[in-house]
């Protein structure tokens, strides 16, 4: 959605989506907001809590079943197992779609990862496009003056333009860019503590052979999971940075992580929109 500063500030119920990585600022701002009369909504959360439950029960039920207590207590109903996701723990979806690599070592086979990570973009395309009514909601049913949307790190990912329109016709995309400490920062959070991540499939496939054939690997399942995200990581982010420009200059606008973050309340949160918009 493109406005001029007039037209934003003359927005009786705004809503905003913020896009950019992981780790630069979209849920603190979401939480201080939240306070203020914005509707949060998380991507992440809409995504384990509606599109990928049963996926993400079905692998916890699986692992389960490999203990021999816990399998006979599962299949006569003893127990029962349900997911405890919330916008500030977001844990199971993570779990669920795990790491390339290795089986002895918690990875997972060429063909589950690339099926778990086919069903997260599915999920992740039906959680954006369920903004609009979102919006209806956070205003008719909980009674929130304003909207914010949290979007996952991978939206620029997607390669989906049907659902970019919907997100811009609903809502204004803020991009938010980081610096190259900001880049340095989130590659230092990741080599310290590899977490599970979406890459596009012609991604994943270019740099996989790359993996490969630097570090001598022979087999997809001799890849040890930790040391394939620490290295790939830098790379993703190379990679999705024109994206997430290309999204700003076609749908929205931008500002900086810095920016961002001298963001305390809601007044200096619609300020800086308004810098951005004058730009």
């Amino acid at each position: 959605m493109k406005l001029t500063v007039d037209e934003f500030r003359h927005w009786p119920h705004k809503s905003i989506t913020l896009l950019g990585m992981s780790g630069v600022g979209k849920t603190r701002l979401a939480a201080t907001l939240r306070r203020q009369n914005w509707f949060h909504y998380s991507g992440d959360y809409r995504i384990g809590t509606r599109y990928l439950d049963e996926p993400i029960l079905d692998n916890i039920k699986q692992q389960a079943m490999q203990i021999p207590f816990l399998r006979e207590l599962l299949r006569n109903d003893s127990i029962y197992i349900e997911n405890n996701i919330t916008v500030d723990n977001l844990q199971p979806v993570a779990t669920f779609l795990g790491k390339l690599g290795n089986p002895e070592h918690g990875g997972l086979q060429l063909h589950e990862f690339k099926r778990r990570q086919n069903l997260h973009r599915d999920a992740e395309i039906a959680a954006m496009r369920d903004v609009p009514e979102f919006i209806r909601k956070a205003q008719e049913i909980y009674g929130y003056k304003h909207f914010l949307n949290d979007a996952g790190g991978s939206l620029c990912e997607l390669d989906d333009a049907k659902t970019l329109d919907i997100l811009a016709a609903h809502t204004l995309i803020l991009y938010i860019r980081a610096s190259k400490h900001d880049e340095q920062e989130l590659i230092r959070r990741a080599e310290a503590d590899p977490k599970p991540l979406y890459y596009r499939e012609a991604f994943l496939d270019e740099q996989l052979a790359i993996y490969l054939r630097e570090c001598h690997v022979e087999y997809t399942a001799l890849i040890d999971p930790d040391d394939f995200v620490r290295w790939v990581f830098p790379r993703l982010i190379a990679s999705r940075i024109p994206r997430y420009e290309a999204i700003a200059n076609d749908y929205g606008y931008s500002i900086s992580a810095e920016e961002l973050w001298r963001v305390k309340d809601e007044t200096q949160f619609l300020q800086l929109i308004e810098t951005a918009l004058q730009r």
